[in-house]
């Protein structure tokens, strides 16, 4: 199945605690269908010193949501995605405006 949320996308949250934010998406987990989207769901995180982070510490990272509580923004407005076939090649669309997205 092709996926209408990919990786690099701009999208915006629809549901839940940070509803109303905008990030771009860092990874998409497709058997799970769940995103990471920069700046949304912040997570703490208790880490160990290791020789990577001699430190330690406590630090902020980018928790998974749901695929279906993002939306993806199209030229600053959200939109739902389609698929159709354009010169023989399938290509996701807007369906707010019409246009190809890629």
């Amino acid at each position: 199945m092709a996926h209408k949320i990919k990786k690099d996308d701009l999208v915006k949250v629809i549901a839940g605690k940070d509803i109303d934010k905008e990030g771009k998406v860092l990874s998409v987990d497709v058997k799970k269908h769940r995103v990471v989207v920069e700046g949304v769901n912040m997570l703490t995180k208790h880490t160990k010193p290791s020789m990577q982070n001699q430190a330690g510490g406590i630090i902020q990272q980018e928790g998974p949501i749901d695929v279906s509580n993002v939306m993806l923004v199209h030229k600053g407005q959200p939109t739902r995605v389609g698929f159709k076939f354009v010169d023989g090649k399938k290509v996701r669309f807007a369906k707010a405006t019409g246009e190809v997205i890629d």
